[in-house]
């Protein structure tokens, strides 16, 4: 009995009772069972986890895909939009040149009739001036003489002209 006062035997006992205890009582089934509910909680958020990763690759490939087609359609509006600003260039010089053209024909057009009006205010001033200087000529020779024989010689050149 010797063996029985040994401490080491009393533990191992005492280990043994508690380990069968604990089988009988299923806590090995419970830690189990807790741990593959963990596990299992652990998968879901692992799964949930790769859904959502493919979903922001997939919304990350949507946002490259249109972000590319936004540069493609602005480059493709720069470009619209300097053809239009080349014709709208063009077309504004040819309206300046044909509006420069059409200006200097009147412009042209109006120093043809001040000139035409200024040479006929000139013939008219001379005429005038002739017209004057002629009444005054015969004032001049009536006053001296009774009867001018000029006038005297169309008198009766009209006699003979009008018979």
């Amino acid at each position: 009995m010797a063996i029985l006062q040994e401490a080491e035997l009393w533990v191992g006992v005492g280990l043994l009772l508690f380990f069968g205890l604990l089988v009988f009582l299923k806590v090995p089934n419970a830690a189990a069972k807790a741990l593959d509910a963990k596990g299992i909680k652990i998968q879901a958020s692992l799964d949930e986890a790769q859904r959502l990763r493919d979903e922001a690759t997939a919304l990350l490939a949507s946002i490259k895909a249109r972000h590319a087609a936004a540069e493609i359609q602005a480059a493709q509006m720069i470009k619209e939009a300097e053809i239009e600003a080349r014709r709208l260039e063009v077309e504004a010089k040819a309206k300046l040149e044909d509006q420069i053209v059409r200006r200097t024909a009147m412009a042209d057009r109006r120093i043809a009739i001040a000139e035409a009006q200024a040479a006929q205010d000139v013939k008219a001033a001379a005429a005038d001036l002739a017209a004057e200087l002629a009444g005054q000529v015969l004032t001049q020779r009536i006053k001296g003489a009774k009867s001018d024989p000029l006038i005297d010689r169309a008198v009766k050149d009209l006699a003979t002209r009008l018979q």
